[in-house]
């Protein structure tokens, strides 16, 4: 076993690698870029919001009261006639990117922490690469590419959108895991 607290360098360095790996995979290469759609006259739809006063939240369009509700004949007419949607309202305010970079980032230690442990309980010192890499490969994995399927099963997310963030997800684990692959110790130091 290898203490995740002896693991703080392929953790901090993979979060590092993973960051580089997203920014060249969303600002490089057109991949995400269809990925939104605009609405149709956005003007009216912002006016109609902001005059019926949504307030920044999660919303469901239709929206039941309960699942009894959501039963009713009214109701599922409601479903038919459309429009139906998940939507994200944010608060009014120009994008804060770098607050979202730096919690993106701190994502990517929190992953890798998880990859860290989980790989440490598995994989003594010692372990060759390979073995490292296939163990920590499959947490990252875990961590980065499965958690966006629930968007496509739940919310309506394009499943074209959804292989997308998984592709992603799997660069990002090979990256965590040939960085735990490299740095895994040869040895436990002292607690």
């Amino acid at each position: 076993m290898v203490p995740v607290d002896q693991l703080w360098m392929p953790v901090l360095l993979s979060a590092v690698f993973v960051f580089v790996a997203s920014s060249v995979i969303h600002m490089a290469l057109p991949v995400h870029k269809g990925d939104m759609q605009k609405l149709p006259d956005e003007d009216a739809v912002g006016e109609a919001m902001r005059k019926a006063g949504v307030k920044p939240g999660d919303y469901l369009l239709p929206c039941p009261g309960s699942m009894k509700e959501m039963g009713t004949p009214e109701f599922k007419a409601r479903y038919e006639r459309g429009p139906v949607a998940f939507m994200t309202v944010m608060p009014s305010a120009t994008p804060a990117i770098g607050k979202s970079l730096l919690i993106w980032f701190v994502w990517s230690v929190i992953v890798s922490f998880f990859v860290g442990y989980l790989t440490g309980l598995a994989c003594p010192a010692g372990t060759g690469y390979p073995e490292v890499f296939r163990v920590a490969g499959t947490v990252a994995i875990l961590g980065y590419a499965f958690s966006n399927v629930t968007n496509s099963i739940w919310k309506g997310v394009a499943w074209s959108t959804t292989f997308k963030f998984v592709f992603d997800g799997v660069v990002y684990a090979l990256v965590t895991a040939g960085t735990f692959g490299w740095l895994w110790p040869e040895t436990v130091g002292p607690a």
